[in-house]
């Protein structure tokens, strides 16, 4: 059977001030109001989303995930340029400790009791090479340093109880394959850093039984058939991995999965594809352009529903199922959103979709 999972990211509207304060201090002072205003929400949220139907929700996503690891990191320094290295990098277990993921794992009996069954959770961590994109300074060896802080917090973030577990661990590299880097051509010392830093990370997750998994935004650059360690890939709705007889080869060869991404996440996408969809003429990019402007003032001002510009669940039941007569059912253990819907108007609107997606995932094992 496929699992519905998401990629975690959603809108968040409460206090921010107060939500980041809690985040800052809940392993310190969980019982101090701003940790306890965070608790509620982070709780909230993942209760939602198993309301809905998702099987292994991420933890909810609201803060910068970028700046979330790094924060967490001694010796990596926000400048005005980007990052730097002020200091051998460093973190101590209580440092590494995601207060999100603790908050769940502290909740675990609760959780337990409220959906009648134990439960999975997904743990998305910001991969070596995005994080080294954002310093000043890169050598080959800041992929291998920043590498090893990520596999601390994964090894201090996995939790199983008889409650609720972690299912699965991803490395989320949006900017590999992306962005033009010399740092990691192909024969290049970087590029054996990242590999071997993707190795480190995931090594630990499978050290506890737990499924592997990295997002990506392109998968034009093939290095990751090569992470052992890693048992499944993921990238978005459009990417050829979903759609090319050479991933059918790739992943029998390499013996590894495929998490199906059955919906776009980009609102202004969405908004686009459905202006184009319902003109009966040719329309120019500017006209395109005012009639977005005009939408998204009419969404903001709350004069129209943005669930009517969602996929509908019918349409990701359709992709799903042609991949798995493509690929195979055993190739695809999970399937959900193409990235997180942190970019959705409402909350609302966002839980919305995972309910579709949940019951595409459905009607598909049916």
């Amino acid at each position: 059977m496929i699992r519905s999972c998401d990629a975690g990211s959603m809108p968040f509207f409460g206090d921010a001030e107060r939500f980041l304060e809690g985040a800052r201090y809940f392993e310190s002072s969980p019982t101090e109001e701003a940790s306890e205003y965070f608790e509620r929400s982070i709780l909230g949220c993942f209760l939602d989303k198993l309301r809905v139907g998702i099987e292994v929700p991420n933890y909810p996503q609201f803060r910068d995930m970028n700046k979330m690891f790094l924060e967490m990191i001694k010796g990596a320094k926000k400048t005005k340029d980007g990052y730097a290295e002020t200091d051998i990098l460093s973190l101590t277990p209580k440092e590494s400790r995601m207060p999100e993921v603790s908050v769940i794992r502290r909740n675990s009996q609760q959780i337990h009791e409220r959906i009648g069954k134990p439960f999975q959770v997904r743990i998305c961590v910001t991969g070596p090479h995005t994080l080294s994109s954002l310093f000043t300074h890169r050598d080959p060896g800041i992929i291998s340093r920043l590498g090893e802080m990520i596999s601390r917090i994964v090894e201090n973030n996995l939790f199983n109880t008889k409650h609720g577990s972690v299912g699965l661990v991803t490395l989320d590299e949006p900017t590999f394959g992306l962005l033009d880097d010399p740092l990691i051509d192909w024969g290049s010392d970087g590029r054996e850093h990242l590999q071997t830093a993707w190795e480190s990370v995931l090594r630990k997750a499978k050290s506890k039984k737990t499924q592997t998994c990295i997002h990506l935004h392109n998968t034009a650059d093939e290095l990751f058939w090569n992470v052992k360690p890693l048992d499944m890939i993921e990238s978005h709705v459009d990417d050829p991995l979903y759609h090319t007889k050479k991933t059918k080869e790739a992943l029998e060869s390499t013996d590894k999965l495929l998490k199906a991404s059955v919906c776009v996440t980009d609102f202004d996408r969405l908004v686009r594809e459905s202006i184009t969809a319902t003109s009966h003429q040719k329309t120019s990019e500017i006209v395109v352009n005012e009639e977005i402007a005009n939408i998204w003032k009419q969404l903001r001002d709350g004069k129209l529903n943005p669930e009517i510009f969602l996929e509908s669940n019918k349409l990701m039941k359709r992709r799903l199922v042609k991949m798995v007569k493509q690929f195979g059912v055993e190739r695809i253990p999970y399937a959900g959103p193409e990235c997180g819907l942190g970019g959705f108007l409402t909350g609302e609107c966002a839980l919305g979709y995972l309910r579709r997606v949940s019951g595409a995932v459905r009607m598909a094992n049916t």
